[in-house]
């Protein structure tokens, strides 16, 4: 089908190029033109402007796949809103705070138009692996319409499922997300604990690589935790600095508002909080470590 790309980053431009070599017929579009030209060396058309994005489409219905930061989503959409015909189907890949979905959901919708949220998993790996994507969306037949394009970005080995009204696919992203921070967190101490033990010279990528054989924490990552180590075993040359991103922020306030305990995902949250004010420990030098591995996040602040 053709579908329009607006952000080639890290995850945009994977998205793009799996499509693209796919027989799916991608329009990119993105603020600087190198990402642009790069999408069309794997063969998309390229489009410099929203006007030459649109002009891609002459009657047909315009799909189009927003892949952009969450503070930065609902301005762009705006601007599409001014241009595009009725009876567009917009979709937000990015991690977009499910609360400002539902409201972005019923602009589109006072427009004429459709959004599908898809919360995407799978990092830097998932051009090759496949996507694992979260939706949602209140016009399935927009959802439908969608569902090729899903089904390529799963292959071979991802997956996809719709989860109902606008914003329940960031919902569900937002949840793992935050599950992330507590795996992720658990992994890095119980790392530390092995370097800092009673015991000189584990050997720390040895140890993950046991792990990783059907052992109850065998996990991808664990595997990612386990190659880091056997790349640097002393981490050198990581700040130990932790970014986070906001899903595991909605998540807590989320659960604050239920009334839900989440004492794991709030203690991995301060965490990296606290790593921001350079509170930092080989712990936190080995979340930097994964976030790279899997997202190609910097190393450093």
């Amino acid at each position: 089908m053709k579908i329009a790309i607006q952000g080639l980053g890290r995850m945009g431009r994977q998205i793009a190029r799996k499509l693209a070599e796919s027989d799916h017929q991608v329009i990119a579009h993105n603020r600087s033109r190198e990402p642009i030209e790069e999408a069309a060396g794997y063969g998309a058309t390229a489009a410099y402007t929203k006007q030459a994005v649109l002009e891609e489409f002459g009657d047909e219905q315009v799909v189009l796949w927003v892949m952009l930061p969450a503070s930065i989503v609902d301005a762009q959409i705006d601007e599409w809103l001014t241009l595009v015909p009725k009876g567009s189907i917009f979709v937000d890949g990015g991690n977009s705070d499910y609360r400002l979905t539902r409201q972005l959901a019923k602009r589109i919708e006072d427009h004429g138009s459709s959004l599908v949220d898809v919360g995407v998993s799978g990092g830097v790996w998932g051009y090759d692996n496949g996507f694992s994507m979260m939706a949602g969306a209140n016009d399935q037949l927009a959802f439908a319409t969608l569902e090729p394009v899903l089904q390529t970005l799963a292959a071979p080995e991802g997956a996809y499922a719709n989860f109902g009204p606008a914003g329940s696919g960031h919902f569900v992203k937002m949840t793992h997300n935050a599950i992330e921070y507590g795996m992720m967190e658990s992994l890095a101490e119980g790392y530390r604990m092995l370097k800092e033990g009673p015991y000189d010279g584990i050997d720390l990528a040895a140890a993950g690589d046991v792990w990783q054989h059907h052992s109850v924490v065998t996990s991808w990552l664990n595997e990612l935790s386990q190659a880091a180590l056997a790349d640097n075993p002393t981490l050198d040359g990581i700040d130990g600095y932790v970014s986070e991103s906001g899903e595991a922020r909605w998540t807590l306030e989320t659960a604050r508002e239920l009334g839900l305990a989440m004492p794991s995902i709030q203690a991995a949250f301060d965490v990296r909080l606290a790593s921001q004010q350079g509170e930092t420990t080989f712990a936190t030098k080995l979340l930097a470590a994964m976030r790279n591995k899997f997202g190609g996040h910097e190393l450093n602040k």
